[in-house]
């Protein structure tokens, strides 16, 4: 049974910082690229971060860089989303992500999991 697990969100006030941590079971966590989105209500989900594979590169959407950091322990199956100068801006549900697409020839398998969330708010 394949399981993506977050945990870290809260209340914080603004300029704090917060440590996202989602945890992955029932597959192969190091084969997979991982991500965190956001979704503030009456908004669409959003693209906040995500790390390839061993090896690649991590890129940010455009309001977080400078500020967010994501990283993952493929020996702990855990992705993490470090989040420091908060402001009340990025309160919402934050998600995380698994993505492996397979190639084969002119195909492709794509696998894609998600977590269930955990609220980021940021208030005084």
């Amino acid at each position: 049974q394949v399981q993506l697990v977050e945990s870290g969100g809260g209340l914080v006030q603004p300029g704090g910082s917060l440590r996202l941590s989602c945890v992955g079971s029932g597959f192969t966590f190091s084969m997979f690229a991982m991500s965190w989105y956001r979704q503030a209500p009456g908004k669409e989900r959003e693209l906040v971060a995500d790390l390839p594979t061993a090896g690649g590169s991590e890129n940010y959407a455009d309001s977080v860089k400078g500020r967010f950091t994501i990283s993952r322990d493929d020996a702990k199956n855990t992705v993490y989303l470090q989040m420091n100068s908060l402001q009340p801006g990025a309160t919402a549900v934050y998600s995380c992500n698994a993505l492996q697409v397979i190639i084969e020839g002119t195909s492709h398998r794509q696998y894609d999991y998600w977590g269930q969330g955990t609220q980021v708010t940021v208030s005084s």
